[in-house]
């Protein structure tokens, strides 16, 4: 019996990779699952009690305590949950309590999922794999454009990008890279359906590469 269909989308935040997956997870009829989700109510978690979420100890606890409610809060895209999932992702503990979860959910009847490490780490042998990236300034600027309110100046988003950028690249657990088989893909001049056009060319591609007889 063939294995089921997954889609590993890893990338950089604001590159677009959120809006991808989602449809391509509408396309192939696949669940969807943001990982990203699962680190930022983490770190929300051990917000709420007053700890720190650079704390191993904390953060480990808060990841196994996690629940699904945790991932339907409307405070997980704050800058406050952006600096706490970024401390607590790149502690082993914190990732080895994630990780069943998130290959259980692909496992059964495949899925999409995207995140910093799913084809390095939490899907290797993902059907497709895709890097999806663009430049600083795009970036910061379509965050600003959809959180602006919120996150402040474009300067400041800028800033924070770039710091977040260098944490997931230097962390030494699951660093932010693309994986060895994975195609990259540059949205920095694309518009969503253009991306999405894109995407689902090169996701076509490794689905045929994989029928194939070698």
């Amino acid at each position: 019996m063939a294995a089921p269909l997954t889609i590993a989308i890893d990338g950089p935040a604001a590159a677009g990779k959120g809006t991808l997956a989602r449809r391509l997870a509408a396309h192939f009829n696949l669940p969807y699952l943001d990982t990203g989700l699962l680190y930022r109510a983490v770190g929300r978690r051990v917000l709420d009690h007053g700890g720190d979420p650079a704390d191993p100890a904390q953060a480990a606890q808060a990841a196994r305590a996690l629940t699904p409610a945790d991932l339907t809060r409307d405070d997980l895209r704050t800058p406050a949950a952006d600096r706490a999932a970024s401390e607590v992702a790149g502690q082993a503990a914190v990732r080895a309590a994630l990780l069943d979860f998130q290959r259980q959910f692909a496992r059964t009847q495949g899925a999409v999922l995207d995140g910093r490490d799913i084809g390095t780490v939490v899907l290797p042998d993902a059907t497709a794999k895709l890097f999806v990236t663009a430049s600083l300034a795009a970036r910061a600027e379509r965050r600003w454009r959809e959180r602006g309110a919120v996150l402040g100046a474009l300067a400041q988003v800028m800033a924070d990008l770039a710091a977040r950028d260098a944490e997931d690249a230097a962390r030494t657990i699951a660093p932010l890279r693309p994986a060895a088989d994975a195609v990259t893909l540059d949205t920095t001049t694309l518009d969503a359906e253009a991306a999405f056009q894109a995407a689902l060319a090169l996701v076509a591609a490794a689905i045929g590469a994989r029928a194939s007889p070698s």
